[in-house]
């Protein structure tokens, strides 16, 4: 790689126990730039190296920051189009958690539908890893091209929604319906449902009547540079449903 990129980590957080279920890792500049300077970098030359940097640098700072010791996991962003062969490219990252004692069953690989994408080879990549023993999350469900019918081909551990589906769904009937059925939808295939971008209470407060158990954003927390931040408890406490904290 020839430009220089770090980690920052926002927790995922479980309402049932107030606590961190995991830490998703997102791109950054060296000097806390976001996602974007670094990912206007990558084209198709680099795009590979880039992916595989991505996820060394991830578990070796989740490691050293002692995330696996917090009993929660570590979710890394990964390109489809990236991957040539699943059991080909994975071998870098078992290297990288066998050396740093990172256990890979703490570790959760989510991909974002917002290109096109062949849904044969995204199926064939998360069947891989899911086989590996890894946790598999489909982010951003509901915005991408795939939706159902990536769904109905594969059932990911984990489907993170898309937050234009939260954004004030306080105030939102029709959101809080189609959360409340797919909540009942993918409770049915056995599939977690994640709840990010939550930015004021009366999301979270809603989301929470609804059912949602798993939820992320800046209200929780704000993504930690080099580090695992602290959940807002404060906020938490507040919730309509008690969470044991």
């Amino acid at each position: 790689m020839d430009f220089p990129f770090t980690m920052a980590f926002q927790p995922i957080v479980d309402l049932r126990t107030g606590t961190p279920f995991a830490y998703e890792a997102l791109v950054r500049g060296v000097n806390g730039e976001g996602a974007g300077s670094i990912l206007d970098l990558v084209d198709e030359k680099n795009r590979y190296a880039f992916d595989q940097q991505c996820r060394v640098k991830a578990i070796e700072m989740a490691s050293a920051l002692g995330l696996s010791e917090t009993g929660a996991r570590l979710s890394i962003n990964f390109m489809p189009n990236a991957v040539y062969e699943p059991r080909a490219c994975i071998r870098l990252t078992l290297a990288t958690a066998m050396r740093t004692g990172f256990p890979t069953n703490r570790i959760i690989f989510e991909f974002t539908e917002d290109e096109e994408l062949d849904v044969a080879h995204v199926t064939n990549i998360l069947r891989a890893y899911k086989a590996m023993g890894f946790m598999t999350a489909i982010d951003d469900f509901g915005a991408g091209h795939a939706g159902l019918k990536l769904l109905a081909r594969f059932q990911p551990d984990i489907v993170k929604l898309d937050m234009d589906l939260i954004r004030d769904v306080d105030s939102d009937s029709v959101k809080q319906r189609i959360i409340r059925h797919l909540l009942r939808l993918l409770e049915d295939l056995g599939i977690q449902l994640l709840c990010e971008g939550i930015e004021t209470p009366g999301e979270l407060a809603t989301l929470t009547e609804l059912g949602v158990r798993h939820v992320q954003g800046y209200l929780l927390a704000r993504p930690g540079l080099a580090g695992l931040p602290a959940v807002n408890l404060n906020v938490l406490a507040a919730a309509p449903v008690a969470v044991a904290i």
